[in-house]
């Protein structure tokens, strides 16, 4: 596993700079410059990198922000950036950064770090809620705008906003030395927990969004989505076009019935992801 460290110089900057374009390719108005980052740094935000040998092949980006409650402004922290290169990826880099970050922001005096992510992305999924014991009830619609990486490109930047409450005993035992076990799909079909739809298979092996999908109708149910979205969106943009705009009307649909993301299950046997609903009057008075 890779060193993390904190980044502080201007030449650790520099090498940045340069692992963003890696990471992110094709679009430079997309790196945040070097003297962003030390500005950055030098009041109350975070850049730590993963290092192996001599290179540094993940970072994390972050610092302090505000969000608007209803008895006034309150201090967060907004995680901004985090990359890996690809080769590193599924190798456990990302969760250490994150685990280096909750750290480091708890000493800051802070129990509240928000980020966004693409909704339909199976792996950052997987990450976030799964792993760290991410949630969300917030679905932003093109957020950033046209993106022009090769990653991002072509499709609205809509994302979701994930709430990660690092004082809670959901995310403590997430970042435990003895982590809870990963949920399987199976315990939800004992329990007979709803499908709000079910995908149209393709002879190509990738999946069509239904027509419809249905109302949750108990406390928990499940949101399938592609398992490779990426690898969707070569073969097929316009059908990865289509799950955007599926999946936009869904997730906006649940969280305005007070519906919001506790986990996410990726079911090896058949290459299925399924996000878990809870209803949110469920968890009224109980830790996440």
């Amino acid at each position: 596993m890779p060193t993390i460290r904190i980044l502080e110089t201007p030449e650790d900057m520099e090498i940045v700079e340069e692992l963003q374009r890696r990471v992110w390719p094709g679009s430079e108005t997309d790196v945040v410059p070097a003297h962003m980052l030390i500005t950055t740094v030098h009041n109350g935000g975070l850049v730590l990198g993963a290092i192996e040998g001599d290179e540094l092949v993940g970072f994390l980006f972050g610092f302090p922000g505000l969000e608007s409650l209803p008895d006034g402004p309150r201090a967060k922290h907004c995680s901004h950036m985090l990359g890996v290169l690809e080769k590193h990826r599924d190798s456990g880099i990302g969760y250490a950064l994150k685990q280096a970050q909750w750290q480091m922001v708890r000493h800051q005096g802070l129990d509240h770090i928000t980020w966004t992510y693409d909704p339909l992305l199976s792996r950052n999924a997987h990450l976030n809620v799964a792993r760290l014991g991410a949630v969300c009830n917030t679905y932003f619609r093109n957020v950033y705008g046209d993106m022009r990486d090769g990653l991002n490109a072509g499709l609205p930047s809509d994302r979701f906003q994930v709430d990660w409450w690092i004082r809670t005993k959901r995310v403590e035992r997430r970042l435990s030395k003895r982590p809870r076990a990963i949920l399987g799909l199976s315990q939800f079909q004992e329990a007979e927990v709803q499908h709000l739809f079910f995908p149209i298979p393709r002879t190509d092996g990738f999946m069509h969004p239904p027509e419809h999908f249905d109302t949750p109708n108990g406390r928990l149910a499940l949101v399938e989505i592609p398992s490779d979205f990426m690898a969707l969106k070569i073969a097929d943009f316009p059908l990865a076009r289509d799950w955007r705009f599926f999946s936009r009307e869904v997730f906006e649909s649940v969280f305005k019935l007070g519906f919001l993301i506790t986990d996410f299950v990726f079911d090896k046997p058949n290459n299925q992801s399924f996000y878990v609903l809870t209803d949110g009057e469920s968890l009224l008075g109980k830790v996440l």
